[in-house]
């Protein structure tokens, strides 16, 4: 009897952190920055696929960050915190840089037809390439960290009743901020259909000029740090 009273507990105490960690993910996946234009115009540029992709590699970055944070894995985001100049300056870079090629690159309502043989692009145009970019654009903002540990601890969240419930939160992070990509994506591809050719080169000149502002604030704020 006992053993199913204290399994009960920890199921529950597993849900409400699965719970707590959806709440959490969601609106930090929400939050207005470059990551939701350079997801949205690949949407739009490139189609539901390569976007959703994307989104699934943002919701990755969050869950390894919310998982340091859960974890309260000290060492690794005590160097990543030591180490946000740099890692702030690469990541800020190549935001100037997808900036820049956004806007002088040729704007496009769809993507190319894939070859013979069932790829569609190549580089960052790939799935396997959106994805690995994104875990590493959202990965180059160590502060992020800080957020998930100051909110976790917060709502008494922190691992101290075992390594489930841990789990369970980094997977909740990671399933809220995966729904938001996949709204983002769904609703985009909806509207893709509709995208004129001079709309789609106003999408991505304010996409390319907001990509580009926030990589030489985010070099800049790292400059300052």
């Amino acid at each position: 009897m006992g053993r199913l009273l204290q399994c009960s507990a920890c199921e529950k105490e597993m849900a409400r952190a699965l719970a707590l960690g959806f709440l959490v993910g969601f609106p930090i996946a929400a939050s207005p920055g470059p990551i939701f234009f350079l997801v949205l115009r690949r949407t739009l540029a490139r189609g539901w696929r390569n976007g959703l992709v994307s989104g699934l590699g943002v919701a990755t970055g969050d869950a390894i960050y919310a998982a340091l944070a859960a974890f309260g894995v000290t060492v690794v985001s005590n160097f990543l915190i030591g180490q946000r100049r740099w890692i702030g300056l690469v990541g800020g870079g190549a935001l100037i840089l997808i900036g820049l090629r956004t806007l002088v690159g040729r704007q496009t309502p769809h993507p190319d037809p894939p070859p013979q043989g069932g790829r569609e692009m190549r580089k960052d145009g790939s799935p396997a390439g959106a994805y690995a970019s994104m875990v590493a654009l959202t990965l180059s903002n160590p502060p992020t960290i800080l957020s998930f540990s100051a909110v976790f601890a917060g709502l008494g969240a922190r691992v101290g009743s075992g390594w489930q419930p841990a789990i369970a939160l980094v997977i909740g992070v990671m399933a809220g901020s995966a729904l938001w990509w996949v709204i983002v994506t769904a609703l985009a591809s909806v509207v893709r259909n509709r995208v004129t050719p001079r709309m789609t080169r106003a999408i991505g000149l304010v996409s390319g000029i907001a990509l580009a502002g926030f990589g030489i604030w985010i070099s800049g704020q790292a400059l300052l740090a």
